[in-house]
């Protein structure tokens, strides 16, 4: 029987998206991302939360865009070349999240995802679990506690 996790049959396999957020790199299953678009002009709302930087019209959607690095309290930074857009669906809502880049489709053996290690709660609280990957920890975004019901309501006003 083939135990490589890549190859064997009974393996499951997740498909990725990787991207990075401060340094670190992060994954989200790309299943739920719509689509990964250049950052473009945003429209201001007022009395939104600190972390929503405004809306932007995607094909005639209009999108609230939530600005990663302060949803999990880090220094916000100018958006450059690499600044992204993923786009995805959280709860029946489409937002869209601001990251520093985007990296990479990536297929990783679920076996290879561990729980949370035991550590900084607020950044915990958002992460599934870890991700190994050859000398590579791919921290495993969990979109329902990252963004709950009340705070895309906030949002979307």
């Amino acid at each position: 029987m083939d135990n490589n996790p890549v190859t064997s049959t009974n393996a499951q396999l997740l498909q990725l998206v990787s991207f990075s957020v401060a340094a670190e790199e992060y994954g989200l299953d790309i299943l739920r991302v719509q689509e990964i678009i250049r950052t473009q002009q945003l429209t201001r709302v007022p009395n939104l939360p600190d972390y929503v930087e405004g809306v932007i019209n995607l094909r005639g959607k209009v999108i609230p865009v939530v600005a990663l690095r302060r949803r999990l309290g880090l220094q916000a930074t100018e958006a450059d070349k690499n600044t992204r857009i993923v786009v995805v669906d959280v709860h029946g809502q489409t937002l869209g999240f601001i990251v520093d880049a985007v990296s990479e489709v990536l297929r990783i053996a679920a076996d290879t995802v561990e729980p949370t290690p035991r550590i900084g709660a607020v950044e915990r609280e958002y992460i599934s679990g870890v991700g190994k990957l050859d000398s590579r920890l791919l921290l495993m975004l969990d979109l329902e506690r990252l963004m709950n019901q009340a705070e895309i309501g906030a949002a979307v006003q």
